[in-house]
């Protein structure tokens, strides 16, 4: 049974999955955000490729953990997502995740368009990752 992960972006849309066992979390794609019936059509396919058992979104608090307007439009989009999806869908804190994709990506010196169309999917393994981490316990 696997899980998807989601790391929504005005702009890009990194998706990620875990294993068959929820060990792990492998980047699936980046999608671009080109409006939300475009970006539900894109995940559909994917959603339909590996039936998870459940979604996880990450929630773009404030580093204070309080609630801005990126969070507003993410759980817009967790409702959008309601539309194509009837599995649970969650929502993960995803303060540090984007730095934590930009530090691994330093770290493999990945640069430039390469750089650009990959950070959100390392950011959706990030989110992922940590959720499945916190199931095993």
């Amino acid at each position: 049974m696997r899980i998807l992960g989601i790391d929504y972006g005005d702009a890009r849309v990194g998706v990620a999955v875990s294993d068959m066992l929820g060990f792990t979390a492998q980047g699936v794609r980046t999608i671009k955000n080109q409006g939300i019936k475009k970006l539900l059509s894109e995940l559909k396919t994917i959603i339909d490729e590996y039936n998870p058992e459940k979604i996880v979104i990450g929630l773009p608090k404030n580093m204070d953990g309080s609630e801005g307007f990126r969070v507003d439009a993410t759980r817009k989009f967790a409702s959008a997502l309601k539309t194509i999806y009837k599995g649970e869908i969650v929502f993960w804190d995803e303060r540090l995740s984007s730095v934590g994709a930009s530090r691994f990506l330093n770290e493999t010196n990945t640069r430039g368009k390469k750089r650009k169309n990959v950070l959100d999917t390392v950011a959706a393994c990030i989110i992922l990752e940590g959720y499945l981490s916190s199931q095993k316990k």
